[in-house]
């Protein structure tokens, strides 16, 4: 017999449990060029227990850097003809940098679940998922007074110079 410890177990909850958040974007557009600034975005989760602030943390800035580039930059394209995927490297497919992220406040609210001993809810997602809905919407609030109704992603410079001009003619 080898020395040490070993155990096995398995826990399953009689329901599952769900994490649940509030995200906040403020964004700034110039309406010359179309080109969108994050200015600044604020989180709070509730996670349920928490148990490594740090960790949690970096899940939770990795999503958000997932769901902003969603938002505002990646797009999969493909050849029509032959339907071969154009941006398949990350030299064709955008995603975010450290200049087009901001200042991001994270915050927790911990109620923990009594759905397992420990308490904890899922965070592995809480970043991205908050963060599509909240970038779109600051973009669209900043371009209500523009006209612009609607916008597809990825909301590039290019894509909201376009809106803002089309709405611009409409009026």
């Amino acid at each position: 017999m080898e020395p040490g410890f070993y155990e096995n177990a398995t826990y399953a909850p009689d329901r599952a449990t769900f994490p649940n958040g509030c995200h906040v974007c403020e964004v700034e557009i110039d309406p010359e060029t179309g080109e969108i600034r994050l200015v600044g975005y604020v989180v709070v989760d509730d996670v349920g227990t928490v148990i490594n602030p740090l960790t949690l943390k970096g899940q939770v800035h990795g999503g958000l850097a997932q769901g902003i580039g969603q938002i505002l930059m990646e797009q999969v394209a493909y050849d029509r003809q032959s339907g071969q995927l154009l941006s398949a490297s990350f030299m064709d497919y955008a995603m975010p940098r450290a200049d087009v992220m901001c200042d991001i406040a994270i915050h927790e609210n911990p109620v923990p679940t009594r759905t397992n001993p420990l308490g904890a809810k899922g965070a592995g997602e809480a970043g991205c998922v908050g963060s599509l809905p909240a970038v779109m919407i600051g973009i669209m609030n900043a371009l209500e007074p523009l006209g612009v109704r609607e916008l597809d992603m990825p909301a590039t410079s290019e894509r909201v110079w376009q809106a803002i001009r089309n709405a611009g003619a409409s009026t």
